[in-house]
C-alpha cells in the first residue's frame, strides 16, 4: 500500500482549516499517515473491482422485511379516549395553538 498516497501535512492542515479544527504537531502527522493509509486502502480495492464487477451498496441481497398487513383488533373510539385528559365529540381536545391572539 502507498505510504500516503498523495496527503501531505499541507493537505491535512488545509482539511482542517476548512472543519474549523486546530491540530497539534502531533495529531496532523498522525492523521497525515492515517488518511494515506485509507486512500491506499481504497486505492487497492479500486484495482481489483473491474469493469466486470457490478456496483452495489450492500454485501448482500436486501429484502423486504416489512410483516405483512393483517387484520387484528383495535382501539375501540372510547378506549382510545379513555385516559385522554380531555375529549369533546369522540375526539382528543387540545388547546389550539395557531390562530390564537397574544
Amino acid at each position: 500500500m502507498a505510504e500516503n498516497a498523495g496527503i501531505t501535512r499541507e493537505t491535512v492542515e488545509h482539511l482542517a482549516g476548512l472543519a474549523r479544527i486546530t491540530l497539534s504537531e502531533e495529531e496532523t502527522t498522525t492523521l497525515t499517515a492515517q488518511l494515506g493509509q485509507i486512500l491506499g486502502a481504497i486505492a487497492k480495492v479500486s484495482e481489483v473491482a473491474g469493469a466486470d464487477v457490478p456496483a452495489t451498496s450492500h454485501p448482500v441481497p436486501l429484502r423486504n422485511v416489512s410483516r405483512p398487513d393483517e387484520v387484528r383488533d383495535v382501539l375501540t373510539q372510547e378506549q382510545a379516549l379513555q385516559n385522554a385528559p380531555a375529549h369533546a365529540a369522540g375526539k382528543f381536545q387540545v388547546t389550539a395553538i395557531l390562530g390564537e391572539e397574544q
